[in-house]
């Protein structure tokens, strides 16, 4: 983003002809020719180069719709890569091929024959009838007749339905141009969950395997939904187990995975993000909502950016996963890879190995640079020059990191940084008139965490690193009393990535080579210092004099990257504090833990406006919801979950993890397990004025816990006792759980 030689401007006219190769296409009158790329290596190209507007020029805008709706030039979709689609029959078509499929069939007549048996034991078919054997061959069939019409139905309703090319060409400019959804078109649509629901549960696998054995494309989203935080969602392994199904069970022979990324330059729904967050209830989207909220028409929204990873072999990757542990196969070895841990194992890896490669080629877009800025400086604000400065390092560092910056065609870097502060606009990033410099800040702290999040993945091995180290740096004194030993760095360095690995997406080489990788890199750049013995062992690390010189201001950026999720965490264990039985309840009791949750983000806005936390970020409904998840997978906390949907999941601390209340008093006390747990954390928290005499959490703190921990169980959310099947439920799932654990890696 340096200071380069600008690009010659696009051309506004072009020829009625194009010859490329021996392809010759004749462009309608208004074409406009795509702007000429500079050569400088990087594959990419506008995958829109002119959309008319609406607002700015109507006529063209509708002459546009008219030739996606006639399928005009490259619009026809005529040529495309992959099997046929968009033909009058498709859907019939493809219901056909799902409903034949032997797996299908098969648990049509294993559903069938159960309901026979069902049947009979309620004395619906008497065996000692003499037409019995034809009454149960007669009620059979009609079961299956009736599970196949369901399956039918169920199949239609689920597909992808693409008998339209033209309705396609005009539902997708529309939806391009003002933001509505073509449901159905083009789009497969099933539950968000299934249940106990086995028919339809080999439904979608049968859909699933018809699409992988026809050789369609597909896409589906691995998060699950929408990023609220701006950094990958953990993945979710619905669609990815079906997919894995297909190629272990034979029935597929391949599938090949491409990742792709998408990154914005601006995200319109940050403001209602927020509010989720928060803990505010989602509004439910409404048609008067639609049409009251076309001036979004006219924001400046920047642009988007899309890369594609190197597609690769779902088979070859299996064959590598297995061959890691049993040698090299030479075929799969599905007697083995099928075993319940195995496969979840490689279920797991194949979800984080996707969002992995979608990591490696995402884009880091300028207002994200911008926003990382503005929120790991110490200052109020930051004045341009000092801005552009920032925004070059961190580009720098993203480029070392094997990261990619978009790039404006040779633009210069105050270009850059202008036109990113113009797309976050005024509601984000302030400007204070009447200084000697421009000087910009934050606005919305909150808002702004949505684009910093987008970057920390790439440092986040160096931010774990730095956060450890701050355990002393923290303590002041002496360059010496601020250096840690290496073990001693490394024992929280691994905490701390255990810690968050529902959170990020580490290095795949383990924590030994990742550590050592990562302090040589902080070496290099003369952010710290290593002490080694004769043979080149780290004793001990401390921040470089360089890095002193400069105020730590590098230090300090990886820090600050790290330091908002580290509070909730923290928070979140101190509300747990709060579900401590009180004197007068048994121990065996349960909370809500929707109620739970919403305690906990209480807690943290008290303690923020009381000044015992320091970032408000800290309180995102998202990340105390992970926090939750990990003290549930680490066996902090034990959650119960009932098969009645309307029963809400219940929690209480395990009784190893249960604090002691002091028998004078009835007070929490500051003890135990949890205790320990929290100061550990508290270890890397950054350090705040109230909190400089060294109590990690205040007595106020332990008592406004314990209260709000009081106040749920007072108000009826405190539930004692479980259900027998809700026992067995649970101690299953705890069987699951430990079977599944895994050491986190960094």
């Amino acid at each position: 983003m340096a200071d380069t030689k600008t690009s010659s401007p696009p051309r506004t006219s072009a020829p009625d002809l194009e010859i490329l190769g021996d392809q010759v296409t004749l462009h309608p009158s208004g074409y406009i020719e795509p702007p000429e790329r500079p050569h400088d290596g990087e594959k990419e190209r506008n995958l829109v180069e002119h959309m008319a507007r609406f607002r700015s020029s109507p006529l063209e805008f509708l002459r546009e719709v008219s030739l996606h709706v006639s399928g005009t030039g490259w619009r026809a979709y005529d040529h495309f890569i992959g099997q046929p689609i968009f033909y009058p029959g498709f859907s019939e078509n493809m219901t056909a091929a799902v409903m034949s499929t032997p797996i299908l069939q098969k648990r049509i007549t294993e559903l069938a024959e159960k309901r026979i048996e069902i049947e009979e034991l309620e004395g619906l078919l008497n065996r000692d009838d003499p037409l019995y054997h034809t009454k149960r061959s007669q009620r059979k069939s009609a079961i299956e007749h009736s599970l196949q019409e369901l399956s039918e139905k169920l199949t239609s309703d689920m597909i992808c339905k693409m008998e339209s090319r033209p309705f396609i060409r005009g539902a997708y400019y529309l939806c391009t141009q003002l933001l509505t959804r073509a449901y159905h078109q083009g789009a497969m649509w099933i539950r968000r969950s299934f249940g106990d629901d086995a028919l339809y549960t080999t439904l979608v696998q049968s859909y699933i395997d018809t699409l992988l054995q026809g050789g369609y494309n597909f896409e589906c989203f691995i998060e699950g939904g929408r990023s609220r935080t701006g950094k990958l969602l953990p993945p979710k392994f619905g669609i990815l187990s079906f997919i894995l199904d297909s190629i272990l069970s034979g029935r597929v022979k391949d599938t090949i995975i491409c990742p792709v990324s998408t990154q914005y330059d601006k995200v319109i729904e940050t403001e209602g993000y927020v509010g989720e967050l928060l803990g505010i209830p989602k509004k439910k989207e409404n048609l008067a909502d639609f049409l009251s909220a076309s001036s979004v028409l006219s924001l400046k929204l920047g642009r988007v950016d899309v890369r594609f990873h190197e597609p690769w072999s779902l088979r070859d990757f299996i064959l590598q996963q297995q061959a890691r542990s049993s040698g090299v196969p030479k075929t799969l070895d599905f007697e083995s890879i099928n075993v319940p841990s195995v496969r979840q194992k490689l279920l797991r890896t194949l979800g984080y190995k996707v969002l992995s490669d979608i990591n490696a080629v995402s884009v880091v877009m300028p207002t994200a640079l911008v926003g990382t800025v503005l929120l790991t400086l110490r200052g109020r604000g930051v004045g341009k020059s000092e801005l552009i400065r920032r925004v070059e390092w961190i580009s720098e560092r993203v480029r070392n990191k094997g990261g990619r910056v978009a790039h404006f065609a040779g633009a210069t870097t105050s270009a850059v940084v202008e036109r990113a502060l113009e797309v976050l606009g005024k509601d984000l990033v302030g400007r204070v008139d009447g200084l000697a410099e421009e000087t910009y800040y934050a606005v919305d702290r909150f808002q702004l965490s949505f684009y910093r999040n987008m970057t920390i993945h790439l440092f986040i091995s160096e931010a774990l690193v730095s956060a450890s180290m701050y355990m002393n740096v923290k303590r002041g004194g002496g360059k010496v009393h601020q250096n840690i030993s290496y073990e001693e760095l490394r024992n929280q360095v691994q905490f701390l990535s255990q810690l968050f690995r529902g959170e990020f997406i580490y290095p795949t080489e383990g924590l030994a080579v990742n550590l050592d990788n990562t302090l040589h890199d902080l070496e290099v750049d003369n952010i710290i210092e290593l002490d080694r013995d004769p043979e080149g062992k780290i004793l001990n690390i401390g921040i470089s004099d360089h890095e002193r010189s400069v105020g730590r201001e590098n230090y300090d950026f990886y820090c600050f990257l790290i330091w908002p999720f580290i509070e909730a965490f923290w928070l979140g264990a101190v509300s747990l504090m709060g579900f401590t039985p009180p004197p007068n309840k048994p121990d065996d009791v349960w909370l809500e833990v929707k109620k739970a949750h919403d305690g906990s983000q209480l807690l943290g806005k008290t303690l923020y406006h009381q000044g015992d936390l320091s970032y408000f970020e800290a309180v995102n409904k998202e990340t105390l919801k992970n926090a939750y998840q990990r003290f549930e997978d680490e066996g902090i906390v034990i959650v119960s979950k009932s098969k009645i949907t309307k029963v809400q999941p219940r929690a209480r601390l395990a009784p190893e993890w249960t604090p002691n209340r002091s028998p004078e008093t009835g007070m929490i006390m500051a003890e135990g397990k949890l205790w320990d747990f929290i100061e550990k954390i508290a270890k890397s928290r950054r350090e705040g004025k109230n909190r400089r005499d060294g109590a990690t959490v205040s007595t106020r703190v332990l008592r406004l816990a314990d209260e709000l921990g009081q106040r749920l169980f007072a108000e009826g959310s405190g539930m004692i006792g479980m259900s027998e099947e809700d026992k067995k439920e649970l101690l299953r799932r705890e069987k699951r759980r430990q079977s599944l654990t895994a050491r986190a890696h960094l």
